[in-house]
């Protein structure tokens, strides 16, 4: 006699009956080093944190650099060349700041960089470095973006209270 039982069953794999939380992003990515998670952060003159976001590690930088210097007073604008593109330099115009990035190597039309400018960018650097020595921010223990998020917004508070 033929046994059934292990054919056709009814319902879905146990792949698809697994129950979501929620569709919420969780800002994790795979990368070439694995799972991570990126920063991407405004920061005022003085090297302090005034906006960020999360995206998962694979994502480009670009796509979130309008959103971070939406709404923000700004007179000079500085970010790497992974932030080079026509649509942030056109925002940064609009905005009536001067754009100071590097041209990204495979740019064809080159836009000029004034590097005694751009030589204060270390205080980007610096304001991630000093985040980062927080043992929770560089590590990322939390599960889900939004608890990440409250960590690293209570570090950049703590920043600002120094």
């Amino acid at each position: 006699m033929f046994d059934r039982r292990f054919h056709h069953r009814p319902g879905a794999s146990a792949r698809r009956r697994v129950k979501k939380r929620g569709s919420e992003d969780q800002a994790i990515g795979r990368s070439r080093g694995g799972l991570s998670t990126k920063i991407h952060m405004a920061v005022r003159g003085l090297g302090c944190p005034v906006r960020f976001t999360l995206t998962a590690g694979q994502k480009g930088d670009a796509p979130q650099a309008a959103t971070l210097i939406e709404g923000l007073p700004a007179e000079v604008v500085m970010a790497d060349a992974a932030y080079d593109a026509d649509h942030l330099r056109q925002a940064i115009a609009a905005k009536g700041a001067i754009a100071v990035i590097p041209n990204n190597p495979s740019r064809a039309l080159k836009h000029p960089l004034d590097k005694h400018l751009y030589a204060q960018r270390h205080l980007v650097e610096c304001c991630f470095s000093k985040l980062k020595q927080f043992r929770r921010v560089a590590t990322r223990f939390e599960k889900t973006a939004r608890n990440y998020r409250a960590i690293v917004t209570l570090a950049a508070i703590v920043l600002w209270m120094r």
